[in-house]
């Protein structure tokens, strides 16, 4: 929340109201300890004082109130943890279609390492990020390793550098020289354990979409491709979401870890051997789902003979033209002396899916709330320091009605820190009666 130190206004006679010429402010996210109600008034039935002005027989309202109470944290503080999730994708939609897929522009240099998917031409003004498709080998693979030499295979190349990149930042340190162990193909639901998956395909998140975390059992990630064949085949579809409707998270680095399954939205599907593969991880906190190389060339294998083609961006395969559908697949290029793009291979199995929906995302917020009990015993809250409340060098209370029961009325709460600085103040829909026979609760939620 904000506390200002200073706030200067002024009038602007065409809507009436202050424009703020300046203000100095800075966040609090500190305690709670004090409430001051704000109310009271100088005649009996009026609504001045504190920062509100004068009914009948008021006035205009001057400093703050007589008084305040110290919060008791244990009685009078709630303490709530609300989660809140939105569309992933720009103005809050939840999916994105295939003919939506496009690949932003980038720097040459850039495109060695990742890509990222626009949900408009880049070229439009409105082109905003939504994700980025990566591709790691953990020997360098599919990527120059010889710097455009006869040499040997010395360098280290791109896709390596991405390969141990996940592997820092995602794997415990016992496990990172073994690299990733995702591929787990089993047969009547025993997995085998132990298979290194020698290349990755990453799919990063942004941060500022997908907020706390990427909403787990609610996504879905639709790919088309083409299966092992001379010509243009009968393309193949496969969805994928994670198990945690099922299965517990495993604990990481990066935070709580779930299984990329065959299905959708949370849901299993398939039966036999495709029900028994792990497609890959995700890792909710951090927005990443990185899916293993070799399940998803098992799915989506792309025409055969091509994997050692440079990766095409082909929108439209044509029939007899393997070159022009090499990416619409996923057995990679392996070549070491050159970029082989074979990130551009999830980018069109992506974009391969047309008019239905290729990506189904949603963000999660953890939203704080925190509700304060501000009570007005009978024996405050009942004077008020606003000028037309008395009058005199005495401070005699003005009106004779309200001699030995004066009558305020609370009309707002401020609340402060300990060192009695204004944190948060709220106003009431109408002011609330207050004398020495009555007493008032309020309840003022915060939320952040």
């Amino acid at each position: 929340m904000k506390i200002y130190n200073e706030v200067i206004l002024k009038w602007n006679e065409k809507i009436n109201q202050f424009d703020t010429v300046y203000e100095d402010s800075f966040d609090y996210n500190g305690e709670i300890m004090l409430m001051q109600q704000n109310g009271g008034g100088g005649g009996y039935g009026s609504e001045g004082g504190g920062f509100e002005q004068g009914a009948t027989g008021g006035g205009t309202g001057g400093t703050s109130p007589i008084g305040n109470t110290v919060l008791n944290t244990n009685q009078d503080k709630i303490i709530e943890t609300i989660k809140t999730t939105t569309g992933y994708f720009t103005n809050g939609d939840g999916t994105l279609l295939g003919e939506q897929v496009h690949t932003g522009s980038l720097a040459d240099s850039n495109e060695k390492y990742y890509y990222n998917i626009t949900q408009v031409h880049p070229v439009t003004s409105s082109a905003e990020t939504q994700f980025s498709v990566t591709y790691g080998h953990i020997h360098g693979s599919g990527s120059d390793r010889k710097g455009g030499t006869s040499n040997a295979n010395t360098l280290k190349s791109e896709t390596e550098a991405i390969y141990e990149q996940f592997t820092n930042l995602l794997l415990a340190p016992t496990e990172i020289s073994g690299g990733f162990k995702i591929s787990q193909q089993g047969v009547n639901g025993v997995k085998s354990t132990g298979q290194k998956d020698d290349d990755i395909f990453v799919l990063v998140g942004k941060r500022a979409r997908f907020k706390d975390r990427i909403n787990k059992k609610s996504w879905t990630v639709t790919l088309k491709g083409y299966a092992t064949s001379t010509g243009v085949s009968a393309p193949i579809t496969r969805y994928f979401t994670d198990d945690s409707k099922t299965v517990a998270s495993t604990t990481t680095p990066a935070g709580p870890r779930y299984n990329i399954i065959s299905g959708a939205l949370g849901v299993a599907s398939g039966s036999g051997a495709i029900a028994d593969k792990t497609i890959g991880w995700i890792y909710p906190d951090m927005g990443l789902l990185v899916f293993s190389a070799v399940e998803l060339s098992a799915s989506i294998p792309g025409p055969a003979g091509t994997q050692n083609l440079t990766a095409s961006f082909a929108q439209t395969p044509l029939a007899g033209t393997a070159n022009a559908f090499s990416s619409s697949g996923f057995a990679p290029n392996i070549n070491n002396n050159a970029d082989c793009k074979n990130a551009l291979r999830f980018v069109n199995c992506l974009r391969n899916v047309g008019t239905g929906t290729a990506l189904r995302f949603r963000s999660e917020e953890d939203q704080t709330e925190v509700s304060y009990f501000c009570r007005a015993t009978a024996t405050n809250y009942n004077h008020s320091n606003n000028p037309t409340f008395s009058s005199g060098s005495d401070n005699i209370i003005r009106h004779q009605n309200m001699r030995g029961n004066p009558t305020t009325f609370i009309s707002g709460v401020g609340l402060y820190n300990a060192g009695g600085q204004l944190v948060a103040t709220a106003r009431l829909s109408s002011p609330i009666k207050k004398n020495f026979g009555s007493e008032a609760t309020i309840k003022v939620k915060l939320t952040f």
